[in-house]
């Protein structure tokens, strides 16, 4: 089959253009003979002319196909394909790394990219698909090193590129992936030696070129040694051709080395000062390019970190000193001004100050000086019999000078690299070794010369080892595959470099001219035009005779003669040499000396150095290097021309020597390409490329490639693929055999392909000429067109038919619908006029009706309101009537009553006037006969016997009285009634007189009325007015008012989302402190895990340690059995002794540093003191307390409050009873007659102070009866008889009378007192309930006051502060609550050992005298504390017993935590016993038990469960029953007796969580290395999906041709199986969580971990894959991750929705990836899009976006302007640093926290059960 058939309308072509290379053309006519149309991008049609078929111009790739990952993988091969694929690559989707076959193309992008972080190091390291993931370097350097472990072979990795081209990064990350993949995640001590040379070669070795800011000017090869575990255990570097004329001289806009001018930048320093350097523009060597800086680059930073470099290499202070000082020199060397002298001579003035400090800096003394100005200007001829000494001209001694420099310079260089080799060496030989080579590419200038030509030289070499290489993978695989083939022929460049190399060639000659005394340049060119002619690779230029060409494999190249012998001859005067040997200076004398000792030892297997050096060290047999210790002695003193080689044969060996190490190592090729030589980020210049690609090599494999069978596909994959071609029977899925493949494929391609030499059947694979596949993919494209085509009219037949029958009913129906609208119509009339006249005949009706109701309601209206007048006319003049009569009754009634009433008054005056005149009279008659004396003797006698008399008398008045008394009442009011009616007799008086001034005011009151009512009618137009004035106001008020609840609204609106951002504010504000606590807790648990991987690390490295020495294995092991780890809080030191094991204690996973024995012990001792203080101050408290309840219980007090109130009562009450006597005394005498009054009151005076007298004794009689009395109640129990006994002793007889009173009286006021001292102590008693609940309240709201501080103060704080904050809060809170407990527990303790003492005293008791009946107990009424006793000593078996004997199986039988359990109890015991030594030495040992027990059995899931779960448990237990109130809220009262006395265990809390932590992490880990390789298979590549999987790229077309891996790049499992693999392993991982009891927490923060670990290894081996982000993947993915998601919810993990989605929602950022690859991608969806993946950051979505490929022409590839659009879009987003992150983080940990979860198991009820063999603890 002809490639013509491919040339159609319609498809598109490449043709040669001198701008771009190569522009495209679209064919307007299908290819018929001998013409071809073409439209150009220029809308411009040519025709070409093609006589055959080879000139046919080159196909364009199916677009689908453009932007692959290898260009070999492409339909068409060749240049434009090759070109056009970079820049698509490059410019579109800013991938700078591309394979061609075995090649790796490196585009330099000039800005840094996120693609070499450490995630992207794991994701290339260990992974089955890695040669499907995207080009990478870090994918060649896996590829080494792997090829290196299984094959055990070395490997090499040769880089080589332009300057500027990126080399030297390329090698560098890839000996940063070698350090990571040789067993560290983090940069070895070797690695960051070798990172460290980087800034020193740099310095010495870099310099700035037109091309290049950071060129290097030499080759460097480096190889790491890895030992048989295949980590790095040493490194050494070779370097080549160094260019040392550029120390002496630069073009324009170049540079010195930057060693110079960090010199210059440093000169300001203190310490720099004796270097005597100024300014870079004061010296010659560092001003000719008239470049001293560079753009963005700071010389005195760089020279600081040259100088770090060189310390961290191990070169002393004193050394670098020394170096310093020659490169100074060397500058001073430069300035050193020659002049011209008499007779053709040169001479340097005195007054030169320069050569001074070129001396000074040299170490060379004033003799020297003067001798090296001499010979600086003079030089020394030898002859066989004398020696003369000859002038030198100025621009001899010039060069002459320039010389010894770049002589000084190149041995500085050598001896630098050889310390930096002695500094990376290592004591023993390597096991295998990976080599990286940086190394010039091809150059070509317009002027050539000696460096260029060997550079090429060197390039020949490498590309002819490269070409070879190629075909030998080439043959390989057509071997493999047992096919039958022929030898390709490929380019061989064997005769250009013959032409180089070989006797009579160009080195030959040239050093051949060397030797000549006089040799020249033009005569070596003469030489070169006669010898080399018979070479076709030789040309002599037409026009000119100082030049040569050379056809190299690239281009050719013009070299020009001139400087060709200087440079190769490379000689230095050896007296100047000679001078500098008695230099004081160290490092310039041994450069001397190391120069003499090459040249005294060089052999032909020796390394060389000259115009571009080789340094190095000499290769062992394989090629390795060996760093030698120190070279050899020093043999001769002088060096002759015999023992001086060219540079030329030097460089010839050292390249020969190179390719003897490449060959004898797998090689792997990375070709760098320079994208322009503006340094612009992503611009791509074709020209420049298309130049660099013809150099390296990389259009050569595609050319050898293209030569053979390039594309190769597997049998399934070509059914796959093509299964359209085949018939159905053929390509059924049931038919596995291989055999049946072949048959089928054979069948289809027979009918397809007609010539058998286009394609070959291999054992597995089907190989293709050029071009076969792209016909092969017409012919399917043809088939899926014509199918599509056929589909198409089949629908749209179908679609025709269908509209058809649907328009033919839809017409009957119409027709339908008319005639019945019709017939609707005229019936419709027929009934509108029947009730047309219907209609008339009711209406004409109802209006003769409503005409006749209408005359009738309104005569009917006119009789009623005629009726209605004349009866209220009627009715007021009946009221009028009434009214008069009514007046004339009341005014007669008021006369009356008036008259009587005064008649009356003037009666009563009269009487009164009487009565008083009568009255005075007898007043005065009585008090003449109250002054006579005998009136009152004669009124004393008898006076007793009158008081009883007149007592008698009182009582019968009184009687009297009454009914005079009532009599009074009547009178009083009938009076009342009198005067009442005398008041209404005046009022009628009054009133008559008031109707005669009523009448005038009525009248007065008539013409006010009528004045008023026409100022109403104008106050009610006003109003009206008014009204309307009110009414607008009230609409503007009611606008006004809307406008009001409008803002009001408004206002509550933004105040509602005021308070919602307040809100939101404060949740964000929560969760950032939420995030931060977790981070804080990532980031301890992640030290956590590292200290416990550093702590594997060191003991690994410890045990190798004592691997290596034998001999004081014995010595470290009893150092190490008393040494002790930064976390042991054990009081004990020899902690790793308990147990015999094998392995050594590491430590606990804590990284709190804890002290040792010395400082524990003192620790206690402060402890106890702090509980004896805390003892002493609550002693103090209670006592002071007491003293305050005795002196408010004082009697003192009472007695004296209780006198004071009993006297007060008992003076109220008598002042009463002396007034109502007084009183009744007083009547007594106004009622006695005048003659016995002046007696009686006699007598009642004196009897009245005599009972006033009696009164007064007997209250105080009485108040100190009642004292005694209310003491005795308050005191004790004190009857009636005790009062009446008091009373008869403290006075004398009282009357009868008043004992009976006197003891009424007492005892009704005992029982008063006793109820109010009862209802005092009750009142006291709750005042004292109250000041306690108050004082507690206080204390509650001080808490929360300071909790309410210290959360307002965290907001505005720190991490760090809030952290502080926090603690300082705990720790006080804690201490209080501390002391509480220390109060309860010194009680309990009291009360302890009084129950001991009692216990004690009974067992003694029934040791003496029990019944023997007695003494047997039932073991039902045994009481068990809960605790386990056991001796000091046992602790070693119990160990081992509990913990490394309990097998997990037996564990799975027992009650969950049983051993922990057992532990708790044996630590309560010790706890019981007050036993400290004993509790520590207990926990200690269970501890490092644990810990030695997981890191022997890490790989054991169940052991590291079970004692995950033992050790929560433990931790919980201690947490139970520590006491603190926070933990004891769920317990039982049982368990809260239980709780621990006399220690505080927090220290091993923490321990214990930390443990717990470390185990968990194990957990975690065996977990995911058990998923990790299923995860890619099982998410990404199994397809359950039926129909999908033909939708794919063509996946082996050409696929990437490692070079000789034999690596197993397929999955453990079957992708189909896969998915069911990862779910069993998840559901035998839950599985074992449940059986051994894990908290549901915990399974929940598992599996959520275990989660993120599938998504992330998912999600970044997608970024990293190509041929994976198409739409039918998405849906694939989508469809796996949902058995994932199905899994989880039918495992009901944790039991609640929240955790299953939180799980599930660690899988959003793959899911999202899924829904991006399968969302529609047009302009309109870009904000959807941004929106939808929301848990991807910017990089991610744009990667998959560039990766995203068409499944086929059919589909449109994504347009570069969707791309922008969407990280415009995504430039919105906050966190930019975030957002460019790429890859996600599968090292990231969740925070692990452990619920506490309280037991409910009683610890009396725990029994041990016998198969846990522990005898020696007794259950107590």
């Amino acid at each position: 089959m002809s490639t013509a058939v491919l040339y159609t309308k319609g498809a598109k072509v490449w043709l040669p253009d001198a701008i771009d290379v190569w522009k495209i053309g679209e064919i307007l006519e299908d290819f018929k003979s001998d013409s071809l149309k073409l439209l150009l991008d220029t809308r411009e049609t040519i025709e070409l002319n093609v006589k055959e078929s080879k000139d046919l111009p080159p196909l364009r790739n199916p677009e689908f196909l453009i932007g692959g990952n290898d260009l070999t993988s492409l339909s068409y091969l060749h240049e434009p394909a090759v070109l056009h694929t970079l820049k698509v690559r490059f410019m579109n989707y800013n991938a700078i790394y591309t394979y061609c076959g075995i090649v790796l193309v490196a585009i330099n992008p000039y800005q840094e990219l996120s693609i070499y972080s450490q995630d992207t190091v794991l994701a290339y390291r260990n992974r089955n698909q890695y040669g499907s993931l995207d080009p990478h370097i870090f994918a060649v350097a896996e590829e080494a090193f792997t090829k290196m472990e299984r094959e055990s072979q070395d490997q090499s990795i040769i880089v080589s590129g332009e300057s500027g081209a990126g080399k030297t990064v390329s090698a560098k990350y890839a000996m940063r992936y070698f350090a990571t993949a040789g067993g560290s995640a983090t940069e070895t001590q070797v690695e960051r030696k070798v990172l460290a040379s980087s800034p020193i070669m740099e310095a010495i070795g870099n310099a700035k070129t037109t091309r290049n800011d950071n060129s290097s000017r030499f080759g460097k090869y480096i190889e790491l040694g890895f030992n048989k575990d295949y980590h790095i255990q040493g490194a050494g570097m070779r370097t080549y051709l160094l260019e040392k004329s550029r120390v002496v001289f630069q073009s324009a806009e170049e540079r010195n080395y930057h060693i110079f001018y960090q010199l210059c930048a440093a000169s300001s320093l203190p310490e720099m000062a004796y270097l005597q350097l100024q300014h870079q523009d004061h010296f010659s060597y560092t001003r000719k390019g008239n470049c001293p800086t560079i753009d963005g680059v700071d010389d005195l930073a760089e020279f600081q970190e040259t100088r770090r470099a060189l310390t961290l290499l191990g070169f002393s202070e004193d050394q670098q000193a020394d170096m310093f000082r020659v490169f100074a020199g060397l500058l001073h060397l430069g300035n050193v001004t020659i002049v011209d002298a008499d007779h053709e001579g040169s001479n340097i003035p005195k007054t030169d100050t320069y050569l001074a400090s070129f001396c000074s800096l040299m170490g060379l003394d004033v003799a020297s000086s003067e001798e090296l100005r001499k010979w600086l200007c003079f030089r020394q001829i030898v002859s066989m019999k004398e020696v003369f000494t000859k002038p030198m001209t100025k621009a001899e001694a010039s060069f002459a000078r320039d010389a010894l420099a770049k002589h000084i310079y190149s041995l500085l260089f050598q001896k630098i690299v050889t310390m930096i080799n002695k500094s990376l060496a290592s004591s023993s030989r390597p096991h295998r070794f990976i080599g990286v080579l940086d190394i010039y590419g091809f150059e070509t200038f317009e002027w050539n010369s000696f460096e260029q030509f060997c550079i090429n030289y060197a390039n020949e070499k490498l590309q002819q080892q490269f070409n070879q290489h190629v075909f030998k993978l080439e043959q390989e695989e057509y071997v493999r595959e047992k096919i039958d083939w022929t030898f390709i022929d490929f380019y061989d460049n064997q005769p250009c470099i013959d032409l180089i190399e070989k006797p009579l060639g160009i080195l030959d000659l040239l050093d051949e001219e060397c030797r000549v005394p006089k040799g020249a340049d033009n005569a070596w060119v003469e030489k070169l035009y006669t010898q080399c002619k018979k070479y076709e690779q030789f040309v002599k230029p037409r026009l000119s005779n100082t030049g040569f060409i050379i056809v190299h494999f690239a281009d050719r190249v013009e070299y020009q003669c001139a400087g060709f012998v200087e440079k190769n001859r490379d000689t230095v005067l050896e007296e100047q040499v000679q001078v500098l040997r008695s230099s004081s200076n160290g490092i310039v004398r041994q450069l001397i000396v190391d120069e003499e000792s090459i040249v005294g030892a060089r052999s032909p297997a020796a390394a060389a150095a000259g115009s571009r050096s080789v340094v190095g060290t000499v290769p062992r047999g394989g090629g390795s290097l060996l760093v030698p210790g120190g070279g050899p002695g020093r043999q001769t003193n002088t060096m002759t021309k015999q023992n001086r080689r060219t540079v030329g044969s030097q460089f010839r060996e050292s390249l020969t020597l190179l390719m003897n190490t490449l060959n004898a190592t797998t090689p792997h090729y990375v070709r760098c390409i320079k994208p322009n030589d503006s340094k612009e980020s992503f611009v791509f210049e074709p020209r420049r490329a298309v130049q660099q690609l013809r150099a390296c090599g990389v259009l050569e494999t595609v050319r050898i490639s293209a030569a053979g069978f390039p594309s190769r596909l597997t049998y399934e994959e070509f059914i796959v693929r093509y299964r359209v071609l085949f018939h159905s029977r053929q390509c059924q899925r049931k038919l596995r055999d291989l055999s049946v493949q072949r048959e089928s494929c054979e069948t289809v391609l027979a009918t397809l392909i007609t010539e058998d030499d286009k394609f070959k059947f291999g054992a597995s694979k089907i190989f293709f000429r050029a071009g076969q596949v792209a016909y092969l993919e017409k012919r399917r494209t043809d088939k899926l067109r014509a199918c599509g085509i056929l589909i198409q009219r089949m629908i749209r037949g179908w679609f025709y038919r269908k509209r058809y029958v649907k328009l033919r009913m839809a017409v009957v129906g119409v027709q339908r619908f008319c005639r019945g609208y019709l017939a609707r119509c005229k019936a419709q009339r027929l009934r509108e006029t029947r009730s047309a006249i219907v209609i008339q005949k009711h209406v004409r009706g109802f209006l003769k009706r409503r005409s006749y109701t209408r005359l009738r309601e309104n005569v009917l209206r006119l009789q009623t309101y005629g009726r209605g007048f004349l009866a209220r006319k009627r009715y007021l003049q009946l009221v009028c009537n009434a009214k008069a009569v009514m007046i004339q009754k009341m005014v007669r009634g008021f006369l009356a009553r008036r008259r009587y009433l005064r008649a009356r008054k003037s009666i009563v005056l009269l009487q009164c006037c009487w009565r008083r005149w009568l009255a005075r009279r007898q007043y005065k008659a009585l008090r003449l006969e109250a002054r006579s004396i005998e009136h009152v003797k004669n009124l004393n006698k008898g006076l007793e016997n009158k008081i009883i008399s007149m007592q008698q008398r009182i009582e019968e008045m009184n009687k009297e009285l009454i009914p005079l008394r009532q009599k009074q009442n009547d009178y009083v009011e009938l009076k009342t009634q009198c005067e009442a009616n005398r008041g209404l007799a005046n009022e009628l008086k009054v009133s008559v007189g008031r109707i005669g001034e009523l009448e005038l005011l009525v009248k007065q009151l008539q013409i006010q009325l009528d004045r008023e009512r026409d100022e109403k009618m104008d106050l009610v137009q006003e109003r009206e007015r008014v009204e309307k004035q009110n009414e607008e106001l009230n609409a503007r008020i009611e606008n006004i008012q809307k406008e009001l609840v409008e803002s009001t609204e408004i206002n509550q609106t933004r105040s509602q989302e005021a308070e919602e951002s307040i809100l939101r504010r404060l949740d964000q504000e929560r969760a950032m402190l939420a995030q931060e606590y977790d981070q804080e807790r990532a980031a301890y648990q992640k030290l956590l895990q590292d200290y416990h991987e550093l702590e594997e690390r060191m003991e690994e490295a410890e045990r190798e340690r004592l691997h290596e020495e034998p001999g004081k294995s014995s010595k470290s092991e009893t150092i190490r059995g008393h040494s002790r780890n930064a976390s042991n809080v054990s009081t004990l030191s020899n902690t790793s002794e308990l147990i015999a094991d094998p392995e050594d204690d590491g430590g606990y996973g804590s990284v709190r540093h804890v002290p040792n024995r010395s400082d524990s012990e003192d620790v206690g001792l402060v402890l106890k003191l702090q509980q004896r203080l805390k003892t002493v101050e609550k002693d103090k408290a209670s006592l002071a307390t007491r003293v305050e309840e005795l002196e408010c219980e004082s009697p003192t007090a009472d007695v004296r409050r209780a006198q004071d109130m009993i006297r007060l009562q008992e003076l109220e009450m008598e002042n009463a009873k002396i007034k109502d006597d007084l009183k009744n005394l007083r009547r007594q005498a106004a009622t006695e007659n005048e003659v016995q009054l002046p007696r009686s009151l006699d007598m009642l005076m004196s009897q009245f102070d005599a009972m006033s007298d009696e009164l007064d004794r007997r209250r105080e009689e009485c108040i100190q009866l009642r004292t005694v009395l209310a003491n005795t109640t308050l005191g004790g129990d004190i009857g009636e008889q005790s009062t009446l006994n008091a009373s008869r002793l403290n006075g004398g007889e009282p009357f009868a009378e008043d004992n009976e009173i006197l003891m009424a009286f007492e005892s009704q006021k005992r029982i008063i007192r006793h109820l109010e001292n009862e209802l005092q102590e009750e009142k006291a008693s709750s005042q004292r309930k109250i000041q306690i609940e108050r004082e507690e309240v206080e204390r509650l709201r001080l808490d929360n006051e300071q909790q309410a501080k210290l959360l307002a103060g965290a907001l505005h704080r720190t991490p760090q502060g809030q952290t502080d904050a926090v603690m300082q809060h705990e720790i006080s809170r804690l201490t209080a609550d501390n002391l509480d407990l220390q109060e309860k527990n010194d009680l309990l303790s009291e009360q302890l050992k009084k129950y001991r003492s009692q216990m004690k005293l009974a067992k003694k008791v029934k040791q003496e005298g029990v019944p023997a009946e007695n003494q047997e107990a039932s073991p039902e009424e045994t009481n068990y504390l809960g605790m386990f006793d056991f001796n000091m000593g046992d602790e070693k078996q119990i160990a081992r017993n509990l913990v490394y004997e309990l097998k997990p199986r037996v564990a799975s039988t027992l009650l969950p935590g049983l051993p922990a359990y057992i532990i708790f109890m044996c630590v309560r015991h010790a706890d019981y016993i007050n036993n400290d030594e004993k509790i520590r030495s207990f926990l200690t040992l269970i501890i490092n038990a644990i810990r030695r027990l997981i890191k022997k059995r890490y790989e054991d899931l169940d052991t590291s469960v079970v004692w995950l779960v033992n050790t929560c448990r433990l931790l919980h237990s201690l947490k139970q029953y520590s006491g603190e109130k926070a933990f004891q809220e769920e317990n039982t009262p049982k368990q809260n007796e239980q709780c621990l006395r006399n220690f505080d265990l927090s220290e091993y809390r923490q321990v214990l969580s930390d443990i717990a932590v470390w185990i968990y992490q194990a957990v975690i880990k065996f977990m995911e290395e058990r998923v990790q390789q299923l995860i890619v298979t099982a998410v990404l590549e199994h397809e359950a999906i039926s129909g999908l999987s033909s939708h794919k790229q063509p996946v082996g077309q050409s696929g990437r041709a490692r070079s000789g891996s034999t690596r197993d790049t397929t999955s453990p499992v079957d992708p189909q199986e896969a998915i069911a693999h990862l779910l069993r392993e998840l559901t035998i991982f839950h599985q074992v969580l449940q059986l051994y009891g894990v908290d549901p927490t915990l399974i929940a923060q598992a599996f959520r971990q275990v989660f993120y670990y599938i998504c992330a290894c998912a999600l970044n081996n997608l970024l990293l894959r190509k041929e994976m982000c198409h739409w039918s993947k998405g849906i694939q993915i989508r469809y796996n991750i949902s058995h994932l998601e199905q899994w989880v919810r039918d495992q009901h993990i944790h039991g609640q929705d929240t955790m299953s989605a939180t799980i599930v929602d660690t899988l959003q950022p793959i899911i999202q990836a899924a829904q991006l690859l399968q969302a529609r991608k047009s302009d309109d969806d870009v904000s959807n899009i941004c929106t939808m993946c929301s848990r991807l950051t910017s990089a991610q979505i744009i990667k998959i976006l560039n990766l995203y490929t068409p499944a086929d022409e059919l589909e449109d590839r994504i347009p570069i302007s969707f791309i922008r659009k969407v990280q415009e879009e995504l430039q919105k987003r906050t966190d930019h640093q975030s957002q460019s992150k790429l890859l996600m983080d599968t090292k990231h940990a969740f925070t692990v926290r452990f619920p506490y979860s309280p037991s409910s198991i009683k610890l009396e009820d725990i029994d041990i059960p016998a198969v846990l063999n522990l005898p020696m603890l007794k259950k107590v």
